[in-house]
C-alpha cells in the first residue's frame, strides 16, 4: 500500500473499455480495462487502489488497479500470518527456556544425590536406583509417544505415574519437555506433580533414617 494510491471509479465506459478514477486529492486519472486486475468488469463508485504510471505516449494513467476490499483482505491475511509466526516464535522461545529450567532442575537433583552419597548421607545404591528409573521412565514415555503416533497399544497412565513415584520423575520431566509428550493434559500434569511430592517424601524418609544428622544441620 505504500506505493499505491486510493480512490474510486468515477466514470466507466464499458463499450470502450476505459474509465476514470477520482483520487483522494480530487484528481481524475484515466485507466484502461487491461489494468483492472479483478476478473470482472469495473463498477462505478467502487473503491480501488492503484499506482500511477504512463502510457506509451507519456500520458498519466492508473496502473495495476485493484479492488480496495481485495487488497485489504490480503493485507489482513498477511498480518495474521505475521502474528502467527511471532506467536510461534514466542512459544518456541518460552519452550526452550522451560527446557533449560527443567534440565537444570534434573541435573541439580542428581547433583544433590551425589553430594549426599559423597558425604555418606545416602547410599550409592539409591543414586543408581534413581538413575536407572530415570532412564527407564524416559524410554517408556518415548515408547508411549511412538505408540500414540502409530496407533499401537498405549502404556497406561497409571504405569507412567508409578514409575515417577518410584523415582523416575526426572526422566518423566525430561520426556515431557523434550518429547512434548503428556505435557498438555492438566489432569496428567497435576497427578505427575503429586508423584514428585510423594517421591520426595519417601526420599526424606530414607534420609531421616540414614542421614538424620545431615537434616538437622540444614534445618
Amino acid at each position: 500500500m505504500a506505493n499505491k494510491q486510493q480512490g474510486f471509479i468515477k466514470k466507466w465506459q464499458d463499450d470502450k473499455g476505459f474509465g476514470f478514477i477520482q483520487t483522494q486529492n480530487g484528481e481524475s486519472v484515466f485507466f484502461h480495462i487491461n489494468e483492472f486486475k479483478a476478473r470482472r468488469r469495473p463498477e462505478v463508485g467502487e473503491q480501488v487502489v492503484f499506482t500511477v504510471g504512463q502510457d506509451n505516449q507519456g500520458r498519466i494513467q492508473a496502473k495495476e488497479v485493484q479492488e480496495l476490499s481485495f487488497v485489504q483482505q490480503k493485507m489482513a491475511q498477511k498480518n495474521q500470518q505475521i502474528r502467527q509466526r511471532n506467536t510461534k516464535r514466542s512459544a518456541q522461545a518460552n519452550f526452550e527456556a522451560g527446557q533449560k529450567k527443567r534440565l537444570f532442575l534434573g541435573v541439580g537433583f542428581y547433583g544433590v544425590l551425589i553430594l549426599l552419597a559423597a558425604t555418606d548421607k545416602l547410599s550409592w545404591l539409591v543414586i543408581a536406583w534413581y538413575a536407572a528409573l530415570g532412564v527407564i521412565t524416559y524410554a517408556v514415555y518415548a515408547k508411549d509417544k511412538a505408540a500414540a503416533q502409530s496407533g499401537d497399544w498405549r502404556t497406561p497412565e497409571s504405569t507412567l505415574h508409578l514409575l515417577s513415584v518410584l523415582g523416575g520423575w526426572v526422566g518423566a520431566m525430561v520426556a515431557q519437555t523434550y518429547l512434548r509428550h503428556k505435557s498438555q493434559k492438566p489432569e496428567f500434569r497435576l497427578t505427575y506433580y503429586l508423584t514428585v511430592v510423594i517421591n520426595m517424601a519417601g526420599l526424606l524418609f530414607v534420609l531421616a533414617g540414614d542421614g538424620l544428622a545431615f537434616l538437622d544441620g540444614i534445618l
